[in-house]
């Protein structure tokens, strides 16, 4: 999206503006994503991100119907909450809504805290166990504030041609509107900026991890995921919650892989209630 911007609306003084966002405050590190320890290069602050976030989500909201299903609505917090309060995440605004589309088997986080699950992914749920592995994987994004990484390395590699020492000086108004629209803010969430595979496996590894914090059992991630392959039987194409993801098998393989770890966390966590999700 960003190579579309600067093709036809950026000239080089302006992509020289939006370097200065990212270097002229000294934003620049190295961020470790919670559990793998895995080594970020994150180029925005978190305010910037989160503002980011939450104007996206509200765009979002705008051209979606949100449910008035108490019943999801109740789980969805109630689930979205319990794994917030054991997440690596600090000072978030969480904000956990349920979108009124049976069609769509998928649910998105955006940084900040700010999480969307489509009804038609519930009835897969099933229960808060069940609901509690998407819910965990969508706060998982968040904490690893993988949309910032996604931006900055976008950014990044669009821009990597523009000499930085050029960049010092700029107004941060118009960089911000350039890093928003390589943010694909104002859009639908089915052209936000989408998270890699890598993202996708280290938030299945988070989240089960948050999971087991949050008193539900890890090993209901794998039949979770079991149900997502069986939904999505007889389609010529997968659901949009996997258009980015790994295969349902190599996803099942690693979530195994990784439930000891998981486990020595729910064996000493307060139990949830595995309440069943009904329409």
């Amino acid at each position: 999206m960003l190579k579309n911007l600067i093709s036809k609306k950026l000239s080089i003084p302006l992509l020289v503006l939006v370097i200065t966002l990212l270097f002229s405050t000294t934003i620049i590190s190295c961020y470790k994503a919670p559990v793998t320890g895995r080594n970020q290069f994150i180029i925005l602050s978190q305010a910037q991100e989160n503002e980011m976030g939450l104007t996206a989500f509200k765009q979002v909201l705008k051209d979606e119907k949100i449910s008035n299903n108490q019943s999801y609505n109740d789980a969805v917090t109630r689930v979205g909450q319990r794994i917030a309060a054991v997440s690596h995440t600090q000072g978030y605004d969480w904000d956990f809504k349920v979108i009124d589309d049976d069609e769509q088997i998928n649910a998105f986080a955006l940084p900040g805290g700010k999480v969307a699950v489509y009804t038609g992914i519930l009835p897969v749920a099933q229960t808060d166990a069940g609901l509690a592995t998407v819910m965990a994987h969508e706060v998982a994004h968040v904490a690893a504030r993988h949309g910032g990484e996604r931006v900055s390395t976008g950014v990044l590699a669009q821009l990597g041609a523009v000499g930085i020492g050029a960049a010092m000086g700029g107004s941060d108004p118009y960089v911000y509107e350039a890093v928003m629209q390589a943010y694909g803010l104002g859009a639908n969430v089915g052209v936000l900026l989408p998270f890699g595979r890598s993202q996708e496996s280290e938030a299945d590894r988070i989240g089960l991890i948050y999971m087991a914090k949050a008193g539900y059992d890890p090993r209901e991630a794998v039949g979770f995921w079991e149900r997502m392959n069986a939904a999505s039987e007889g389609k010529s194409a997968p659901p949009e919650f996997l258009s980015t993801h790994p295969g349902y098998q190599t996803r099942i393989n690693n979530l195994k892989m990784w439930l000891p770890e998981a486990m020595t966390y729910y064996n000493s966590a307060s139990k949830a209630p595995n309440n069943k999700i009904t329409n």
